[in-house]
């Protein structure tokens, strides 16, 4: 009897709600929920309609697209499921993929030594070099090595590696952390700040976004020094799940470098503009 009455009370939700019923049958195995802030372009934004091949935002009437988003779409044709991307805040990522909100992360995170503690992470996806975005015109535009940014106001992305290595440049401004590359774009056009830590791919999109911004690639040998995982871009998923990490890695040695770069151009060129 108890059983039926818990079937009856589902149908009710299903029929009553427009909802999962959760517990009356398990999660939907036929969609792939993919979390990211839907803030970080090129990897990653948020725009008002499905032009170029953009997908919607689960709960909103809005899309995303990037590379992110791309590589998603792969993904879950790989896998013949349903894409579902989750706008989630970047300290909102990790939670979310071990609580199985969403099923993974792709978001232009780094499989750092940290972060894989607590979750797993595929192969890389893209790797990238650090850079600096400042201000076009300003002191810091012709700049080559760190020392070069002695004294300036830098900053980068909450809760990212980016944010340490600020430390590598010789009486630097350290300044607080920001949650995500909007707002740190708003403080650099304000002038709070000299200039924000970020990787090539975004520092292309900025200042293709903003005629106001330059970006700095340093010489050889005079930037920033970091390992492998943490310039890499990965996958990340719950930890122990081994059967999904296994098909996302297939799924991802199936893409040629020049697939991958072909992707990234494609984002690059398809951003919005006010992003």
């Amino acid at each position: 009897m108890k059983k039926i009455v818990k079937l009856v009370l589902c149908a009710v939700l299903i029929m009553g709600l427009g909802i999962s019923a959760i517990g009356c049958g398990g999660s939907d195995d036929s969609e792939f929920k993919v979390g990211l802030e839907c803030g970080y372009p090129p990897f990653n934004w948020t725009q008002a309609d499905d032009s170029n091949g953009a997908v919607p935002i689960s709960g909103t009437k809005e899309f995303a697209g990037g590379y992110d988003v791309e590589i998603a779409k792969i993904l879950a044709e790989g896998m013949g499921k349903k894409l579902v991307i989750v706008k989630t805040a970047w300290d909102g990522l990790t939670p979310a993929v071990q609580s199985g909100t969403i099923d993974a992360i792709i978001a232009g995170m780094s499989p750092t030594a940290e972060r894989k503690k607590t979750i797993d992470f595929s192969e890389p996806y893209y790797r990238s070099d650090l850079v600096m975005v400042v201000k076009k015109g300003s002191v810091y535009e012709n700049a080559t090595k760190l020392e070069d940014f002695s004294g300036a106001k830098i900053t980068a992305q909450l809760n990212t590696f980016h944010y340490t290595v600020i430390d590598q440049i010789p009486d630097v401004k350290k300044q607080t952390a920001m949650d995500d590359f909007p707002a740190m774009r708003v403080a650099l056009e304000s002038g709070i700040i000299d200039g924000y830590v970020s990787e090539r791919p975004e520092g292309i999109s900025a200042t293709a976004a903003n005629d106001n911004f330059a970006m700095v690639e340093f010489a050889e040998g005079q930037g920033f020094q970091a390992s492998d995982d943490d310039v890499a871009i990965a996958v990340g998923i719950k930890k122990g799940n081994t059967e999904l990490l296994n098909k996302i890695n297939e799924i991802l040695a199936g893409l040629t470098d020049e697939q991958k770069k072909a992707l990234m151009d494609k984002a690059i060129a398809n951003q919005p503009v006010t992003q």
